[in-house]
């Protein structure tokens, strides 16, 4: 499919240098992709989180082309791929997403993801871990697993989480951020970095178009007011089986969770850990060479 062809055809589509945009039917849908690296290396998928699209691992993808086959896939409701109106949980998406994965005749793979991509990733694994060597999540609580129940009113660590209330707010948060959209993505791209100048201007009004983009903001919401049935199907599938497959968790010195690979090792039997130093929430744009070697060793042990 052509980016002229895509329903989101008007938003800029920018490009990285060696790699190719792709859009591919996903159970009914169509999901962006960017594909580019060794195309008979091991292959590598990349998810991104809020407030988004896949442009966040651009910085990581060239180095990591250098040894895989890598696809960075938009989300339902990210970027060029389409917004449903059907359910956002992450077991939904996560079909979505393996889908998207197999029209692209990919048939196992190295899974990394960040914040709400993190969600899709670990509900992908529990379905779908036979088409996985192995997962990577980045400074993300999973929904039912390790994602807390209650919102914290300390201010200290108010302002990291606090937005998940509000996410689940009927009408108001649309009604406060239709038309600054900017603003408030510019909010999370200063507050949560370990550096507020690492997004450029270019960068948040990329990401802040993306969802002011017709059913942008509603799907962003979605994953949130969906994240309580994306818990109760992960504490259903838990309940079955734990993670087999390797599990990298990988933490910021500065993110959201401060040990990533112990608020994982209950759910997987074999998780290792990683703190990347000298960087916020958005790991791959703060730091991304250090992603790139943590995501190597991985692959390659």
């Amino acid at each position: 499919m052509t980016a002229a062809a895509n329903p989101i055809s008007a938003l800029p589509l920018p490009d990285l240098p060696g790699f190719t945009h792709r859009w591919v039917d996903a159970d009914g849908i169509q999901l962006h992709a960017v594909e580019g690296g060794q195309p008979n290396g091991p292959a590598l998928v990349l998810l991104a989180g809020f407030p988004q699209t896949w442009w966040a691992w651009r910085k990581a993808m060239p180095g990591l082309a250098e040894r895989f086959r890598v696809v960075a896939i938009d989300l339902p409701g990210q970027g060029h791929s389409d917004r449903p109106h059907d359910s956002y949980d992450t077991h939904t998406v996560a079909a979505q997403v393996q889908a998207a994965v197999t029209a692209l005749d990919v048939p196992k793979y190295w899974l990394a993801a960040h914040d709400v991509g993190a969600w899709v990733a670990f509900s992908l694994a529990l379905q779908h871990e036979a088409h996985l060597h192995g997962v990577a999540l980045l400074d993300a609580g999973i929904p039912g697993v390790t994602l807390p129940e209650s919102i914290p009113t300390d201010p200290e660590r108010a302002w990291k989480t606090w937005h998940f209330a509000f996410h689940l707010v009927p009408d108001l948060p649309e009604t406060l951020l239709t038309g600054r959209e900017r603003e408030y993505v510019d909010w999370f791209l200063k507050a949560k970095t370990l550096s507020p100048d690492t997004f450029d201007s270019a960068e948040t009004d990329h990401y802040a178009a993306a969802i002011a983009a017709e059913g942008g903001l509603r799907a962003s919401l979605a994953y949130y007011r969906d994240a309580a049935e994306s818990a109760q199907k992960n504490r259903a599938a838990l309940e079955q089986r734990r993670l087999t497959v390797p599990v990298l968790g990988i933490s910021a010195s500065h993110g959201s969770i401060p040990d990533m690979a112990a608020s994982l090792r209950p759910w997987a039997a074999n998780t290792t850990g990683v703190v990347i130093p000298d960087s916020g929430h958005f790991i791959p744009d703060e730091q991304p060479d250090a992603v790139v070697a943590a995501l190597t060793e991985f692959i390659e042990r």
